[in-house]
């Protein structure tokens, strides 16, 4: 049976074929035949002392045994011992997840095996046993002279995954010399009173020569954005992060070509879920060849792929994308898995495309037919990727995609095909490296009141919550009911308390309220950050350095920031940032968790945000690119944040040093403005002579120049803000003509110019909805005005950022309903222009017209913006 769903998309005829040809592809059975067979196969059931038969039918052998029982450190006090979980999990079977070998010290495994590449399985259910606690499992485990995991707390990773009684499954790779014996050694970590190690299963399996591996006499593969080539050498280890059985359906370990590899759908690594393009094939007689042996990967992955479909104009316009979550500071190994079954593509060019990896072109002209030889031949390529970014301990995402080949000549068919995925990190050739970061503690919080709130796009899975109640003359969205909730429930007397946590006390900060404020000592810092080691630190500020640190034994994640003996600001900037935060709790301000004032240090502690910091995701880094929505919506939390600090206390609270990197990301991409070092108490209304302080760039000219600060101060940096985040460009770049040193300076006169839309970032081009990018620079342009009158207020700011967000969600609901199964795109905005010397706060009493010649807005006033009509939305 073959289908290429060439049926018009989205008809009823059309959806419930699918659904009914999905079903029978999950229905299709994997051939069982084993075309490899281990020369050695060992599974070691730990914490057993006999032979127990999984459900797989396979025998795992208790490690009692004489000759698996595991060497003790010498000298040790704590031989390991054996144990049963003290609870079972629900969906994890009895093998080898029932017992466990446990111990306080190192403990070794040491296997005769042959020489040659194995697979190394460890199997962990982090569960409590007896008398140990599943929170204190933290260890580090060795294969030889490679480290597979460091610091490893289960507890941790279970906890992450979602389900803290679901079971841990690593694999790695490695190549093991003549006359060598394969020693794993789990060793609990040193710096943690009372840690332990254990391990409930071990498995040791052969693989077939070069499987992985890179013979010597082969040529060398691709190293993606790199000249030189890449080769997988025997002296390397790797670990298994993703098998991805692309467009099927997961493929468990017996159903594997004899190695059993298990094999993951790739549904939830699809970063926009609508592509229904299902090609299978489960007739066709494949046809492996020397080159590509028939143990590669079951017969399922080559007979099962996702294409863009058969629309050409609809696949010219998105490119099909996987999105993975990977270490950061590793070399990546992929694989990427080919077969061309559909009867129409029978000849080379007759489906060329692109491949990208990691927002790189890893292929300009694919061509499937070209590689392997013919219809029915699987055949696979191998890349090379660096992912190394300046957040080194936190996940970030590798991107895998496909897109048609652009030039209709070069192709029959604008279409691409993809039908497995393999992800390995490769060894730090360094120090033999496997092991990367433990995930972030899921942290309990308090439950919050929640307003109604702003509808955004359900379909990406990155969006943020913003907390809106309806008010205001123009009807438009608000969110200051929020904030004066906030205020009034967070909202606490300066002297109500004194700082009675940790060993001392001090009183310098005495006056912080108790139940909002820690005091840390210095070794539970030094402890936290290893002695303030260089690999851990996260980012680096006028203040100085910020670490992450593991507190309260690896329990909770926090960022650490360390004065700098050198840096300009000291106790002023350290008081003043504890006395603020102290005060302050709202969900878009980053919240200080303590301090430590031993021994002449000033070091303070915060929540630790997963994503860093805005600046990090803009421009001069690995990371993916924002999209218009979520810049947006980040924009709209900071100023939620900023407009809190004006209006939500007694009296305003100035910033004074707005700007990207002061603009923090958790792990739901949420905004938190941070680093209140440099604010300052405002009076209403009413500037405060003081000595000018902030960041070259984001500086109020008017302040500059008249020492005068005012709530409109911040309002400048933050328009600032929205310019750097619009364009992804510096704010200061001298290496530009020297009229363009300057981003608002520049931006301004490209606004008067009516060229704006030249400096943007090119990735953002084609999805702006015009009218609501018409909103956005109308607010940035009045942000970054001369003169600070004729500036908005943040309440002002953030509503209008609200008012563009709805305009942008309703635009592209519209493109949905007229175009369901592509991606839409918007008419480049080239041209936006002043007139006259506008005020911001006066009331839109215009209105907004859609018509078949575009989307207008106009201002009634004299004084008021004027846009151009540009044309209609349009879908290409």
């Amino acid at each position: 049976m073959w289908n290429s769903f060439l049926l018009p998309p989205f008809t009823p005829l059309y959806l419930v074929f699918f659904f009914l040809l999905h079903h029978l592809i999950c229905m299709v059975s994997v051939k069982s035949s084993s075309p490899y067979t281990p020369i050695d196969q060992i599974l070691l059931n730990c914490g057993s002392s006999g032979n127990s038969t999984a459900l797989d039918n396979r025998t795992w052998i208790g490690d009692a045994n004489l000759k698996f029982l595991p060497l003790e450190q010498s000298l040790n006090n704590h031989p390991s011992l054996t144990r049963i979980a003290a609870r079972q999990s629900p969906t994890a079977a009895l093998v080898p997840f029932a017992t466990a070998r446990i111990s306080l010290s190192t403990f070794t495994y040491d296997f005769p095996v042959t020489a040659g590449q194995k697979f190394i399985r460890l199997y962990f259910f982090p569960a409590s046993y007896s008398d140990f606690d599943r929170s204190k499992a933290l260890f580090s485990v060795k294969a030889g002279p490679f480290t597979l995991l460091s610091n490893f707390n289960a507890s941790l990773t279970a906890d992450a995954d979602g389900d803290p009684g679901d079971t841990i499954f690593r694999e790695y790779c490695v190549n093991i010399e003549e006359d060598q014996r394969l020693n794993i050694t789990f060793t609990p970590s040193p710096t943690v009173s009372d840690s332990y190690a254990f391990i409930n299963g071990l498995e040791i399996l052969s693989m077939p020569p070069n499987l992985y591996y890179t013979p010597e006499d082969d040529q060398r593969f691709s190293f993606v954005g790199q000249s030189n080539s890449y080769s997988i050498k025997n002296s390397t280890a790797l670990e298994t992060v993703y098998r991805i059985n692309v467009g099927g359906r997961s493929i468990s370990p017996t159903e594997d070509t004899g190695m059993f590899r298990a094999w993951s759908q790739d549904d939830k690594y699809l970063k926009e879920y609508r592509v229904l393009f299902l090609p299978f094939n489960d007739t066709i007689n494949l046809r492996f060849t020397k080159l590509v042996p028939a143990y590669v990967a079951p017969e399922y992955v080559y007979r099962t792929a996702r294409t863009l479909g058969s629309d050409s104009d609809i696949n010219l316009s998105y490119n099909l994308t996987w999105e993975f979550p990977v270490d950061s500071g590793f070399y990546y190994f992929i694989r990427l898995h080919f077969c061309e079954f559909q009867p129409e593509i029978l000849q080379a060019s007759n489906r060329r495309f692109r491949i990208f990896i990691a927002n790189q072109t890893a292929e300009d002209s694919a061509d499937v037919i070209h590689w392997s030889g013919g219809n029915g031949v699987p055949v696979y390529k191998d890349y090379a990727v660096s992912i190394f970014t300046k957040e080194r301990d936190k996940k970030v995402n590798l991107y895998i995609a496909i897109g048609a080949e652009p030039q209709r000549w070069k192709t029959n068919y604008q279409d691409a095909i993809m039908n497995g995925i393999e992800i390995f990190k490769v060894s730090d050739p360094s120090n033999c490296n496997l092991a990367g970061p433990n995930p972030d503690p899921i942290l309990v919080t308090p439950p919050t009141i929640e307003l109604p709130r702003q509808s955004t796009n359900s379909k990406n899975s990155r969006r943020t919550t913003i907390f809106v109640a309806a008010g205001g003359v123009t009807g438009l969205i608000v969110a200051s009911i929020f904030g004066f909730l906030i205020f009034r429930t967070g909202k606490k007397d300066k002297n109500s308390g004194s700082a009675d946590f940790g060993k001392t006390k001090r009183s310098k900060a005495s006056s912080l309220p108790e139940e909002l404020c820690r005091h840390f000592s210095l070794q539970e810092m030094k402890t936290a950050t290893h002695n303030f080691h260089e690999e851990l630190i996260i980012g680096e500020g006028g203040f100085g350095n910020v670490y992450k640190g593991l507190v309260d034994e690896g329990t909770e994640t926090l960022a650490i920031k360390r004065l700098n003996p050198e840096s300009k600001q000291g106790l002023h900037e350290f008081l003043t940032e504890i006395e603020m935060l102290s005060q302050l709790r709202h969900v878009h301000l980053v919240s200080l968790i303590g301090y430590c004032d031993d021994d002449g240090e000033m070091i303070l502690v915060y929540d630790y945000m997963t994503n860093g910091t805005l600046r990090h995701h803009l421009y001069d880094t690995n990371n993916a690119p924002l999209d218009w929505k979520q810049r947006l919506e980040i924009c709209i939390g900071a100023a939620c944040g900023l407009n809190y600090l004006h209006t939500g206390m007694e009296k305003p609270i100035i910033h004074r040093d707005v700007k990207t990197t002061n603009i923090l990301l958790d792990s739901k991409w949420v905004a938190k403005v941070s680093d209140f070092g440099l604010s300052k108490e405002g009076r209403d209304n009413t500037a405060i002579n003081t000595v000018v302080k902030g960041t070259w760039g984001y500086l109020d000219p008017e302040y500059a120049r008249r020492q005068q600060l005012t709530e409109k101060s911040d309002v400048y940096s933050f328009g600032v803000v929205l310019l750097e985040v619009l364009c992804a460009r510096k704010v200061v770049n001298i290496k530009l003509q020297e009229e363009q040193w300057n981003l608002a300076n520049w931006a301004r006169k490209c606004i008067e110019n009516g060229s704006m839309g030249e400096i943007i970032d090119p990735y953002l081009k084609g999805k702006m909805a015009p009218v609501c990018f018409k909103v956005y620079l109308e607010v940035a342009e009045s942000c970054v005005r001369e003169q600070g009158i004729q500036r908005p207020t943040m309440k002002d700011v953030m509503e209008r950022l609200v008012f563009a967000l709805q305009l942008q969600t309703e635009a592209d609901d519209r493109m949905e309903k007229t175009n369901p199964d592509g991606k839409h795109t918007y008419t480049e905005v080239l041209s936006f222009h002043v007139a006259g010397d506008a005020r911001f706060n006066n009331d839109l009493s215009g209105h907004v017209m859609e018509s078949d010649s575009g989307t207008e807005l106009t201002w009634t006033h004299d004084t008021g913006l004027s846009y151009q009509s540009l044309g209609s939305d349009s879908v290409n």
